[in-house]
């Protein structure tokens, strides 16, 4: 009887105990309101939890509810429980006992997405798109949580997996090690005086990564720096502050935040001494920079000490807080908006309006405002970072993301690897037979990209067929759904480069991991040849920057 009574009404007491707490410290004037909306909220839930047909379970329903709820503001207010708790705190800090792996859950399969360079997993021998089908006595077809926890545990623990390749099956023992996720995971010589390095993501090594490789460089002869921060999703602001800190002299303005909360309305200022602040630097970005690197990029460039070269960034202005919670719990709150030191926000979507379908509207460009740079340039705030130097090159098409995002490109390189084992360091070529090869496998798999007019276009066939008019519309519907197509196949065609060059870095993974694309990279892409070409022209780096 207790432990049913326990069920029924500690667990929701617990909760509306979080609830009430934190509400009732940030909305004191509407206390009324809050203890209202909570006293339904509590009553519905031992309504149905004591009427409802089958048994529920209390802690899945009110993690349901609380991350709803929270859905509703944006997309960076999150609750996490006790496991997502622990995974937070691996991105945050980079260290982690597991088996070294990317790994993706798809349509109920676990997928090796990319296997870490001498980690359990490649020790293994595991690779990219192998999909695991057991973890000890665990069938995943039967599993329904989160996979890989399974693949967790503390050093030296082996762990027997059963996994797929090419539709035949294989069985492999891992044993755990501790795992070292560098915010640095390559720097290199461009030329003999231009320093590349890979800033992938600001964790807490982020800032003494990027100092130790930049002082390398320079012990090796550089004089240039490129810090490519394309792709970098961001991560902790006081890292971004103690990058720029490499670059620029001691009590800079950085970023400030502003709230309605006053103990979060802050400027950051750099706080250590500078390792370079004459060395020319060009900053790359892409529409993947979000958040800490739009932190870098923005006040690197407001203060004119860097070159931004590539494609507009993300724009994500908002700054988060986790907080603790009872029982090991964690909400990660939007505390406030960060401007770097022109003043300007670069908060790309408006969270407080949306559209009907309920999607944040994105700010127009005709609503930016404009801004000063130290040296007297105009730059704009509302939509990210935009380049010095825009490059076309660096912007992704809608049928690439879409082929990425499907992956589409990724089980092509699949194939072809297997197809093609004995490649070792030779850098693949993919030809127009190798595109046309491609396209093929496209058809053959029925690859659906999922653009917004393809997805239109099926939901209007799900509607009629509700309503029953499917069979009269039948005709009318195939001949736009190929219309549909045959639009998406012109766009492969006119996007043909760059859907080679996304299947060229996908197999130099494969072959030569990470560090094997990055080496590529150095002497045959267009935004790091055109950022070598930028530093080592003084004129040109000097004009761009009106000093």
């Amino acid at each position: 009887m207790f432990k049913r009574l326990k069920k029924k009404y500690v667990v929701p007491a617990v909760a509306v105990g979080l609830l009430f707490t934190g509400a009732g410290f940030t909305y004191r004037d509407d206390f009324f309101e809050i203890a209202k909306q909570i006293e339904i909220f509590t009553t519905l839930y031992k309504t149905v939890n004591t009427n409802y047909v089958d048994q529920t379970n209390p802690g899945d329903m009110m993690d349901k509810a609380i991350k709803s709820m929270l859905a509703d503001l944006d997309p960076y207010t999150v609750y996490f429980n006790e496991a997502d708790v622990a995974k937070f705190k691996i991105n945050n800090t980079g260290e982690y006992t597991g088996i070294g792996a990317m790994i993706s859950r798809k349509e109920g399969k676990l997928i090796i997405k990319e296997p870490y360079k001498d980690y359990p997993a490649d020790k293994a021998g595991l690779k990219a798109g192998d999909e695991i089908i057991q973890i000890g006595d665990v069938l995943l077809a039967d599993f329904k949580e989160d996979a890989s926890e399974l693949l967790k545990g503390s050093k030296n623990t082996k762990i027997t997996v059963k996994y797929l390749r090419q539709g035949k099956p294989y069985t492999t023992d891992l044993v755990l090690s501790e795992v070292d996720v560098k915010a640095v995971p390559y720097y290199g010589l461009a030329d003999k005086e231009t320093g590349y390095i890979v800033l992938s993501q600001f964790n807490a090594k982020a800032s003494s990564e990027t100092k130790a490789a930049l002082l390398d460089l320079k012990s090796q002869g550089a004089k240039r720096i490129i810090l490519d921060l394309r792709g970098n999703p961001g991560g902790l602001l006081n890292e971004a502050v103690n990058i720029c800190s490499l670059f620029v002299k001691e009590g800079e303005i950085i970023v400030t935040t502003k709230s309605k909360n006053d103990k979060y309305n802050n400027t950051y200022k750099t706080h250590a001494a500078p390792v370079d602040l004459d060395i020319p630097l060009a900053i790359l970005v892409d529409g993947k920079s979000a958040s800490a690197s739009e932190i870098v990029s923005g006040a690197l460039q407001d203060l004119d000490r860097a070159v931004i070269i590539g494609s507009r960034s993300f724009g994500k202005g908002l700054v988060q807080r986790p907080l603790d919670l009872t029982y090991g719990t964690q909400v990660k709150v939007t505390i406030s908006r960060y401007y770097t030191p022109s003043g300007r926000g670069i908060q790309a979507l408006d969270y407080t309006h949306k559209d009907a379908d309920g999607k944040a509207i994105r700010i127009d460009s005709k609503n930016y405002n404009a801004f000063k740079t130290r040296n007297g340039r105009t730059v704009y705030d509302g939509g990210g970072i935009l380049p010095d130097v825009v490059l076309d090159a660096s912007k992704q098409s809608a049928i690439a993301d879409a082929l990425q995002r499907k992956d589409g490109v990724f089980n092509y390189a699949t194939q072809y690897y297997y197809k093609n084992p004995n490649l070792g360091t030779k850098i693949p070529t993919v030809t127009d037979a190798d595109f046309e090869a491609f396209k093929a496998y496209l058809k053959k798999e029925n690859f659906e990209f999922d653009t917004d007019t393809e997805r239109a276009v099926k939901d209007l066939m799900v509607t009629a067929k509700k309503e029953k008019v499917d069979e009269s519309i039948k005709a009318e519907y195939n001949a736009l759904l190929a219309a549909v197509q045959k639009s998406e196949d012109k766009e492969l065609a006119a996007h043909k480069e760059e859907i080679k060059q996304l299947i060229t870095d996908e197999l130099i993974k494969r072959y030569q991991y990470k560090e094997g694309l990055y080496k590529y990279y150095l002497t045959s892409n267009t935004e790091i040849k055109k950022a070598t070409a930028v530093l080592a022209n003084s004129a040109e780096y000097s004009k761009l920057l009106k000093k």
